[in-house]
């Protein structure tokens, strides 16, 4: 196992495992010029801006911290931030705000105005102009051999089954230690699924601070759930959970969290929010495919991990959300045999070994974690494979006034 990966350097921080060009609309009424320039310049990744309009000061905050993780993501070598002007947003989504979080980083920035420009139709002309160039001069940059400990993984599981607690989540936990160790970074999440298992973590907090924020997410989820009169142990697990064999929450949550492994939990971050340190960190954050992703990618992930299990899925199964992370792409593994024999293809690795092959945790996890290292240093994951998108999520508090 080697202890680099062959990654593209940065000025300041972690390097990156891609060299993307992000087009970053910061208002709902520049993405359709973001999507122009999208449409005419290839190797570009675009952002879809779900707006400040209507929504409290606590969500407009929200959003800026998606759109400056996602923009400051080491995976990201540069952005074409596009706004109707300067002053359009809510002070906590101004355009400043952004270009400042990208100066602090030495990441080369093109903003675009449309006030400024003349109006849409010149903004997407400018805005192609600048794609193009920038996409050559990122195109220069070389890969070179950068420590291991400089990945951060962000992961959560799917699909979960009787596998999910027996060899998936717990060979991902396997590998995610032996990160740990090489002093990288694993953010895991998912709050309804550490509910009733939340002691468990908390008595592995590295401070009290650390502990208590953990079971205050967690009692923050259930009474969120009463107070809309519902009891969140009939919605979850969900239907296809319980067909595939899991009876209760508690069972679901305790093989959910083998994922993160066995490490010290050095922190619990707010949704989106990027770890000071590095180890192992919890994130409180929505179950939806399409909303975990970017969140962690916003909190610095280079990488995004679904861990499926899978026994409910179709012969064939299609891939799951194997875009949502938009800047990071998603490592996709399971540790059922019946989803890998389904798979004909889209199955990044394969732990079902643990299971049936008599492969040891460890010997899983250093498998993991190689294959891991392979995808940050060039080798496509199935989901890069694809033209595909779906729609990101992100998790607001609400309401929309």
């Amino acid at each position: 196992m080697s202890e680099v990966f062959y990654g593209f350097p940065r000025p300041v921080g972690r390097a990156g495992i891609r060299n993307k060009v992000l087009l970053l609309p910061i208002d709902r009424y520049s993405n359709e010029a973001a999507w122009h320039i999208d449409r005419a310049v290839a190797g570009l990744t675009r952002f879809a801006c779900l707006g400040d309009m209507g929504r409290h000061a606590g969500d407009r905050e929200r959003l800026f911290t998606v759109m400056k993780g996602l923009a400051t993501n080491p995976n990201v070598a540069a952005v074409i931030l596009i706004a109707v002007n300067r002053e359009f947003n809510y002070p906590e989504t101004k355009a400043q705000r952004l270009l400042d979080a990208l100066a602090a980083c030495e990441k080369p920035a093109v903003p675009l105005f449309m006030s400024e420009l003349g109006g849409a139709g010149q903004t997407v002309m400018e805005g192609q102009i600048a794609a193009r160039n920038l996409l050559r001069e990122v195109g220069q940059q070389q890969r070179r051999p950068v420590p291991l400990g400089d990945l951060s993984i962000g992961i959560k599981c799917g699909t979960s089954d009787g596998t999910s607690g027996i060899s998936g989540n717990p060979a991902l936990g396997a590998a995610m230690d032996r990160l740990v160790a090489e002093n990288g970074t694993v953010i895991f999440s998912e709050t309804t699924e550490i509910i009733g298992a939340e002691q468990v973590l908390a008595e592995r907090a590295a401070d009290p601070r650390t502990a208590e924020r953990i079971v205050q997410m967690a009692q923050r989820i259930e009474q969120r759930a009463r107070d809309l009169g519902e009891d969140i142990r009939t919605i979850n697990p969900i239907p296809s959970n319980i067909k595939a064999g899991i009876s209760t929450l508690e069972e679901k949550s305790l093989g959910a969290i083998a994922k993160g492994g066995t490490t010290p939990l050095c922190g619990a971050l707010d949704y989106a929010q990027a770890p000071e340190g590095r180890g192992l960190y919890f994130m409180d954050g929505w179950m939806a495919s399409n909303s975990l992703p970017i969140s962690l990618a916003a909190a610095g992930a280079q990488i995004t991990v679904l861990q499926s299990g899978g026994s409910d899925l179709p012969d064939d199964p299609p891939l799951a959300a194997t875009n949502p992370g938009l800047v990071a792409p998603n490592f996709y593994m399971s540790g059922n045999p019946e989803l890998v024999a389904k798979m004909r293809v889209g199955l990044d690795f394969d732990s079902s070994p643990v299971l049936v092959g008599g492969e040891s945790l460890e010997g899983i996890g250093s498998k993991i974690l190689e294959a891991l290292s392979n995808v940050a240093s060039g080798q496509p994951t199935y989901g890069e494979t694809l033209k595909y998108e779906e729609v990101q999520e992100i998790w607001f508090d609400g309401p929309v006034f």
